[in-house]
């Protein structure tokens, strides 16, 4: 169990070089500029325990794929800026993340400082959890942090490698907030419990649907993956995205939910097109009756109402993945009304991050869920049950009795 993770809470700061890695892998628009500084705002709370506790904070993270050559369509400078911005002062940003340089910088440095280092990718090393690099940015620091919920499910030196070479490593605030909810709420849920599970596919969903079908009350599925389940069930499906090779398991996972007294729920309706252009024909159909070569595309206003009546009772929601095609406007109706289904319900609710994140921001319901994560991928290795290679690397904490 990761929640027994020594966190920042345990350790001192004060006076010491501490070196936060953080996830600022934001979107940037062709001009450099952020547009969506929610990952950057998920970590602050870190860098000012840091800063107020008066340590010389040293943060870094990845940006995009630059796959281990300097680009500067991939620098963090404008993260650098947008950090002064939210922290209400100067930053110090590096010209890169390890080398002379560097530790010229951090040597200047006084608490309560906070310097940005140059995107990691930068380097082939970080990637490949290179001793040598993991060594050298080890070396800047005696305390390591790691925050980046969104890079935990990789073996990457800033996550796993450098925690060999620091003497003290914790989890910082959202790291450890991740983890209370993520796997505190699976392992020990408020019942009824219920799983929203949608995304195109079921095979990308395996292990979640596995490790959830044994802990819910009630499952709701839902996006492309629906259809795999329809057609297990033998209906007809059109043109709706399927993965034959799945039937036999879709089959296998709602007889044992049955079996076990889980409530299973799949649309009853759905949103169906000619084509997958956009502006071409659609109409609402009951799944018993999708025509020949159209596409499903949304769930229906029927399974709205379903879905919606399913989770009224629920006292915890964990929702991962879209309803529809919700990038488009005409197959988002599923998703949005999902979104407001789910802040609505006086439940504990938590969604899982990457698209589904994104619908709930789209929807406006980001304040009113009690936790949205942070890592799409992260979240998903978690929610099956798999060890986080940037968690394992972690101590545990010394003291016999967990403090939550």
């Amino acid at each position: 169990m990761n929640l027994r993770k020594q966190t920042i809470d345990d350790i001192s700061l004060k006076g010491k070089r501490v070196i936060i890695r953080a996830d600022f892998n934001v979107p940037l628009d062709d001009s450099h500029q952020i547009t969506d500084d929610t990952r950057i705002r998920s970590t602050l709370p870190t860098i000012n325990r840091a800063v107020d506790d008066g340590a010389k904070v040293i943060l870094c993270s990845h940006l995009g794929r630059p796959n281990g050559t300097f680009n500067p369509k991939y620098s963090l400078a404008p993260v650098a800026k947008r950090l002064g911005r939210l922290l209400g002062k100067e930053i110090l940003f590096a010209p890169d993340c390890i080398g002379p340089a560097v530790e010229q910088l951090v040597a200047t440095m006084k608490p309560g400082d906070v310097l940005l280092l140059e995107n990691l990718r930068f380097h082939k090393g970080e990637e490949q959890n290179d001793d040598a690099f993991s060594k050298a940015l080890a070396a800047l620091g005696d305390v390591y942090i790691n925050d980046a919920f969104g890079a935990a499910h990789r073996a990457h030196a800033s996550t796993v490698g450098i925690t060999k070479f620091i003497p003290v490593s914790a989890a910082g605030f959202l790291l450890k907030k991740e983890i209370e909810y993520l796997e505190g709420a699976v392992e020990n849920p408020v019942r009824p419990f219920v799983a929203i599970l949608g995304g195109a596919k079921v095979s990308g969903k395996i292990g979640v649907i596995e490790n959830l079908g044994k802990r819910v009350d009630k499952v709701i599925i839902g996006g492309g993956m629906a259809f795999t389940f329809l057609k297990a069930k033998g209906m007809e499906i059109g043109n709706s995205l399927v993965e034959n090779d799945m039937l036999d398991f879709a089959k296998g996972i709602e007889e044992h939910a049955l079996s076990r007294g889980v409530k299973f729920y799949l649309p009853v309706d759905c949103v169906v097109a000619a084509s997958r252009e956009l502006g071409a024909e659609s109409k609402i159909v009951p799944v018993q009756e999708i025509p020949k070569g159209w596409y499903a595309l949304d769930i229906g206003p029927a399974s709205v109402k379903l879905f919606n009546e399913a989770v009224q009772n629920a006292k915890t929601i964990l929702w991962n993945g879209p309803m529809g095609v919700f990038e488009i406007d005409a197959y988002a109706r599923g998703t949005l009304a999902m979104a407001h289904t789910v802040a609505n319900a006086y439940a504990l609710t938590i969604v899982g991050g990457g698209e589904t994140a994104l619908a709930v921001h789209r929807a406006g319901e980001s304040e009113n869920m009690s936790f949205i994560s942070t890592g799409g991928g992260a979240a998903l290795e978690l929610l099956e049950g798999k060890q986080l290679p940037g968690l394992t690397a972690l101590p545990d904490r010394v003291e016999q009795s967990p403090r939550h």
